[in-house]
Order: C-alpha cells, then sequence, then structure tokens
C-alpha cells in the first residue's frame, strides 16, 4: 500500500510539474492556460491528500505498535 501511495505521489508531481509548463504567465486565465491551472491545482490537491494518507497509515501503525 505504501509505495502504491509513493507512485501515486510521483505522478501527481509529475503532473503539476507539467502543467506548471503550460501555463501562459502573461495571461494565466485564457483558454489552455486556464485548463493548466486548474491541473495546478487539482495536482497539488491529491498531493495534499496523498500525505495525509501516508500519515494516517503511519499513525495506524504507530498506534497498533503501542498496543
Amino acid at each position: 500500500m505504501k509505495n502504491l501511495i509513493l507512485v501515486f505521489i510521483l505522478i501527481s508531481i509529475g503532473m503539476l510539474i507539467f502543467n506548471a509548463f503550460l501555463i501562459d504567465f502573461d495571461n494565466p486565465l485564457v483558454n489552455e492556460s486556464l485548463v493548466a491551472v486548474i491541473g495546478v491545482f487539482s495536482s497539488l490537491c491529491s498531493f495534499l491528500l496523498l500525505l495525509i494518507l501516508l500519515l494516517s497509515l503511519k499513525i495506524k501503525r504507530l498506534k497498533k505498535k503501542g498496543n
């Protein structure tokens, strides 16, 4: 499970970098650049959610180990 989450984190970072290159910083909210901005924000959200999942699994493992 941990390895799968790490793979998804890497995919999320890759999508973030890819979409960041597609943004036209002169007009970031027009046409294809808007799609890239939405992609950057969605990649950030997925990255944060995966980090929260990773931390919750770590807490679960530590709690089980403590009992």
